[in-house]
């Protein structure tokens, strides 16, 4: 099978078969990200992507799950991607979940009745990446992305049956706006509701935007203490709608995963108890590896 570059795939995908469908980021803009700096987007040919399931499935027995990479897979139009859906799920019947990167604006500009094929044809979930709900935080970090847009997105996977896994980053609104970050961002996923929410703590990455303004002192990280008041107030205020808890990324202070509200106390009790007792709340910086 034929991968090129780094791979990227959700710490949740470690057992699913990656096909490369497209290299790099429609966008690749991110102030944060490092994940496809080297790539200039493009879709692969068809042809290639056919040949790849097809070798896979002589490698592979049994098939469960299926996650389509690079970036912004959604991007791709709606009848090419029903194409590779067709074939994935003719050659492994016995899948039972496909799964995919996509952006807010990729489901927003997608018809609902095209997200529907896509869901009929396979499509299980999509990834897609928040970051943050404040719309200062958002036009600071470059994500081409408003919470009004957002919000259409979501609704249309809704309209569609597609569940949506929602990534947020503690600490991406930096010292001076870790309040604010945190507080837009607990209200905009209350609108959402999403299946799946997946929060990890800020990684400052080498060479990016973001790396050169902590240099410089323009972004002052937030401190390890504020990361878990941040997610201290994000699991208090997460109200009304039942999600799966994705807290467990190897950056995160606290390790937590499982169904919300059901382990919201259990969760708190966790933070807490780092509060209170975690080393690493007296330093000024949470030191975490790469993505």
């Amino acid at each position: 099978m034929y991968y090129e570059g780094k791979v990227y795939r959700p710490w949740m995908e470690a057992n699913s078969l990656l096909i490369q469908t497209t290299l790099g980021c429609t966008h690749n803009k991110c102030t944060f990200c490092d994940m496809f700096r080297e790539k200039r987007f493009r879709i692969r040919k068809i042809e290639e992507i056919f040949k790849d399931i097809d070798e896979a499935r002589q490698s592979y027995p049994h098939v469960r799950s299926i996650f389509l990479i690079d970036g912004n897979v959604l991007a791709l139009k709606t009848e090419f991607l029903l194409k590779i859906l067709g074939k994935i799920t003719s050659t492994f019947p016995e899948c039972s979940k496909i799964s995919l990167y996509a952006g807010f604006n990729d489901l927003r500009r997608k018809s609902v009745e095209d997200l529907k094929e896509l869901k009929q044809e396979g499509l299980t979930l999509a990834y897609t990446g928040l970051e943050s709900g404040d719309p200062v935080t958002l036009e600071r970090i470059k994500k081409g992305l408003t919470p009004e847009q957002a919000e259409k997105g979501m609704a249309k996977a809704k309209a569609a049956g597609i569940d949506i896994l929602v990534s947020i980053i503690f600490g991406i609104g930096g010292k001076e706006r870790s309040r604010e970050h945190i507080v837009e961002t607990t209200r905009l996923l209350n609108i959402l509701k999403p299946e799946q929410i997946a929060p990890m703590a800020l990684a400052v990455q080498s060479g990016t935007e973001l790396a050169k303004q902590v240099e410089t002192g323009a972004f002052i990280q937030a401190t390890p203490l504020q990361i878990l008041e941040e997610e201290k107030y994000l699991l208090k205020n997460l109200v009304g709608f039942e999600t799966i808890y994705w807290g467990d990324h190897g950056n995160n202070i606290v390790s937590s995963r499982g169904n919300l509200p059901k382990s919201r106390e259990l969760f708190l009790g966790k933070i807490d108890h780092a509060i209170a007792n975690h080393p690493v709340t007296e330093q000024e910086v949470l030191v975490t590896s790469p993505w």
